[in-house]
C-alpha cells in the first residue's frame, strides 16, 4: 500500500501541539507547485500557516517500511534553493513570531542556500523573547547550540555524531548529554528508537524505558515527542512531567502508519505506563 501526507518535522511539531490542545504555528517555506497539500493540512487541523511562499516544488521524502522486520528506508530529496533576500524574510518572520509565542521549535534539515549556522542565526533573532528548542543534527546542531538554546533533542545516532564517538550504554550517552549541558543548554533529551529515552539537564538525569507496542511506522516519532513534551511542560511545569508526555507521544506515534502522529485515546493509555527511572 502506499499513500501520500503534506507533513515535515515543524508541520508535525504543530500539528502535534494542536492536536493536544495547544494554539501552534507553522512557519518556514513553502513551494507555489505543491505546498498547498501541506497547506491545507494544517488549516483543516486549526493549525496556523504563516509560511514564506516561493516559487518551486516542495521536495518529495520517500519512506519505505519493511513490515516483517519493521525497519524503514528513507530517500530524501534536497529541495529548492533558498536565497539570501529570502533568508532575511525568514529572519524577520522568526523576529515577529518570537514576540508572540512562547516557544519557538527550530527543526529538521536546512534547504540549498541556507548555511549550516542558519539555525544558531534564527534563534539569535528571537532576541530571547521566547524559549527555543532545537532539534536537528550535524553541523546544524552543533552551530546551533552556540546560540544556548532552551532544549535541544538529539536522537542515539546523531548525539554520538556530534561528539564524535560510538555510545554503547545510558552512562555513555548521559556523559555525551552533560557535555551540552555544561556548555550552557538548560535540557537535553535524547531519543533512543527502541531503548526508550533519557533526560539529562538542570533537572537531574531521568530515564524512560521502551513501552512494547506494534510498530507500524516510525516516522515522525521524533517530532511527536518534542510536542508532547511541550504540552507535559506547559500543563505540568516540570521537565520530569514534560518528558513522561513526550515518551507517551513518541510511542503512540509509532502505533499509526504513515505520517499520522498519534491516536489521542493511545497517548492517554501509555501516560501511565510510562516509568521514569532517576540516574
Amino acid at each position: 500500500s502506499s499513500r501520500e501526507d503534506g507533513c515535515g518535522k515543524g508541520v508535525n511539531v504543530a500539528l502535534m501541539s494542536k492536536e493536544l490542545g495547544m494554539e501552534s504555528s507553522c512557519i518556514g517555506y513553502l513551494f507555489n507547485d505543491n505546498g498547498a497539500l501541506i497547506g491545507q493540512r494544517l488549516k483543516d487541523a486549526g493549525s496556523e500557516e504563516a509560511c514564506i511562499w516561493l516559487p518551486g516544488k516542495v521536495r518529495t521524502n520517500l519512506k519505505v517500511f519493511d513490515r516483517e522486520n519493521s525497519r524503514i528506508t528513507e530517500i530524501n530529496e534536497s529541495g529548492d534553493y533558498i536565497s539570501e533576500a529570502d533568508r532575511e524574510r525568514m529572519i524577520a518572520l522568526v523576529k515577529e513570531y518570537a514576540g508572540k509565542c512562547d516557544t519557538m521549535v527550530f527543526t529538521g534539515s536546512l534547504p540549498p542556500g541556507c548555511p549550516a549556522d542558519f539555525y544558531k542565526t534564527l534563534m539569535e533573532a528571537t532576541e530571547g523573547k521566547c524559549k527555543c528548542v532545537l532539534d536537528a543534527e550535524g553541523e546544524k546542531l552543533t552551530e546551533g547550540m552556540k546560540a544556548k538554546p532552551f532544549l535541544i533533542k538529539p536522537n542515539h545516532h546523531e548525539l554520538a555524531a556530534t561528539v564524535g564517538r560510538e555510545l554503547h550504554t545510558l552512562g555513555d550517552i548521559r556523559a555525551a548529554a552533560q557535555t551540552f549541558v555544561d556548555g550552557g543548554v538548560r535540557h537535553v533529551v535524547v531519543s533512543l528508537g527502541k531503548d526508550g529515552a533519557l533526560y539529562v539537564g538542570v533537572e537531574g538525569c531521568f530515564y524512560a524505558p521502551e513501552i512494547p507496542v506494534e510498530v507500524r511506522s516510525t516516522v515522525g516519532a521524533g517530532d511527536a515527542l518534542v510536542g508532547g513534551l511541550l504540552y507535559g511542560l506547559v500543563k505540568h511545569g516540570t521537565m520530569r512531567e514534560g518528558f513522561r508526555a513526550g515518551a507517551a507521544a513518541g510511542t503512540a506515534s509509532v502505533m499509526t502508519e504513515g505520517t499520522q502522529l498519534i491516536n489521542l485515546d493511545d497517548f492517554e493509555r501509555l501516560l501511565t505506563q510510562v516509568q521514569i527511572q532517576d540516574l
